[in-house]
């Protein structure tokens, strides 16, 4: 039902909302000087990185080393373009704990992420 959240245009859009909402509290507060303009811009940036951080955090854990390692399992099964795909989707979802964790011959949630991202890929 949420699916929609994981999506970069969405996280492109709530950061674009977060500094709409920041430049109009200061710009008002250009205007007028009045103190609760400068609290509006610290609780939008509060709200923005508590909202944005897990959104990052999954992505940012992974170092390039170990993205490469996992690209090129990939590659020695698959194709460049089934692997871009799927290895995207993986690195958005899990951590590198969770992943390193996983079942990969048996766990339905990844199979079902590897069938899901594959539809989205290939269907344009």
């Amino acid at each position: 039902m949420f699916d929609f959240m994981d999506s970069d245009g969405f996280i492109i859009g709530v950061e674009i909302l977060f500094l709409c909402f920041i430049g109009y509290d200061a710009w008002k507060y250009y205007l007028t000087r009045r103190k609760e303009y400068l609290l509006n811009i610290a609780l939008a940036i509060g709200f923005a990185i508590w909202v944005l951080y897990p959104f990052y955090k999954k992505y940012y854990e992974w170092e390039e080393v170990e993205r490469e390692s996992v690209i090129s399992a990939c590659l020695r099964e698959h194709n460049q373009s089934y692997c871009a795909c799927v290895d995207n989707a993986i690195f958005k979802t899990y951590t590198k704990s969770e992943y390193q964790s996983l079942d990969k011959t048996n766990n339905e949630t990844l199979n079902a992420l590897v069938k899901e991202s594959l539809e989205e890929c290939f269907d344009d």
